[in-house]
């Protein structure tokens, strides 16, 4: 018997992969389901490639014309990891049973505003699980998917910079300015880091990466030359991943990659951090600050103009650790 599932969950970047496991286990857990996934169409090409995935689903202008499309569909079950007014509105339209992931709204509220920690010890992929635990979906402990099809190999490119030999791969962009290591720090990690540096990160990088790769010998700037699946490809070949709170970080995760995940005004009790991290990643953060977390995604600028979750960063110990890494052979 066939079980038509939506998932809905329209961002980010590290969101749509920290849905993979659920993903994956309805498709191979419950019998004869068939997984579709709603998302913007921005982020449809994380998808494309999974085998998990039966149909995407993109988000319309008219909430009317997406309703009208999946009601076409005539699903069973509608699992929401978004869980917004947005997604109520929506369900509330197709009147399918649905299951929601409880976001710790609340929680995360306390803890930004009055820093009380009533966080649950737990990460959104057991909490994404959670959700479809009704169906008798257990983890399967394989962690995060990520598919690269075969169109996106950046072997030639890789050959063409020399890159037979162990690389890092270090992600500097970020969604906002309060998770991203200011200008000083980041020129002195690569000062710092002796192996060769690929940076990764979005058009929006593209300056501050060449000013780097002009600056250092052994750093090479990728930013905003590659889409999101080359820029995995690089990460899946590097022997070492340095990267802020990312959708790239979620990547490495998925390739089982030691990360050094370096950590702003956003908190790793959040539950966003690395899934089932290789054992020799390490979270960096400036701990006991009065003002940290400030918010739970981040600003363009330091609301209390000092900056100092990243501007105290340990930049000798995050150099530290990555050449001892690379230098044990990794």
């Amino acid at each position: 018997m066939q079980i038509k599932y939506l998932i809905i969950r329209f961002s980010s970047i590290g969101d749509i992969i920290l849905t993979s496991p659920v993903i994956r286990g309805l498709k191979q857990q419950v019998e004869g389901a068939e997984v579709h996934f709603l998302t913007k169409e921005s982020y449809r090409n994380i998808l494309d490639n999974n085998p998990y995935v039966d149909k995407v689903h993109v988000l319309k202008n008219s909430l009317r014309e997406t309703v009208n499309e999946l009601r076409e569909e005539g699903f069973d079950y509608v699992i929401d990891l978004h869980h917004n007014l947005r997604t109520q509105r929506l369900k509330n339209r197709l009147k399918v049973v649905d299951f929601s992931v409880n976001k710790l709204n609340r929680e995360k509220w306390l803890m930004v505003n009055f820093k009380k920690n009533k966080l649950p010890d737990k990460h959104i992929v057991d909490r994404y699980l959670e959700t479809v635990s009704v169906f008798d979906v257990t983890n399967d402990m394989q962690g995060l998917d990520y598919f690269i099809p075969k169109e996106d190999s950046t072997e030639k490119l890789r050959a063409e910079h020399n890159l037979s030999q162990a690389y890092i791969a270090m992600a500097i962009g970020g969604q906002h300015t309060t998770k991203k290591l200011d200008e000083a720090s980041l020129d002195a990690l690569c000062t710092k880091v002796k192996s060769p540096l690929l940076l990764l990160g979005g058009k929006e990088d593209t300056d501050q990466a060449e000013s780097l790769s002009k600056a250092h010998a052994h750093v090479i700037n990728f930013c905003g030359k590659l889409n999101l699946n080359q820029s995995a490809d690089v990460i899946k070949h590097a022997n070492l991943v340095i990267t802020h709170d990312t959708g790239l970080m979620h990547i490495a995760a998925a390739f089982h990659k030691p990360i050094l995940s370096i950590w702003g005004n956003t908190i790793p009790e959040f539950g966003m951090t690395p899934y089932l991290p290789n054992e020799r990643s390490k979270i960096f953060e400036v701990k006991d600050l009065k003002c940290r977390p400030c918010s739970k995604i981040g600003f363009e600028k330091c609301p209390k103009k000092h900056f100092d979750c990243m501007k105290k960063q340990d930049i000798d110990a995050i150099a530290h650790y990555a050449n001892k890494l690379m230098n044990s052979g990794n």
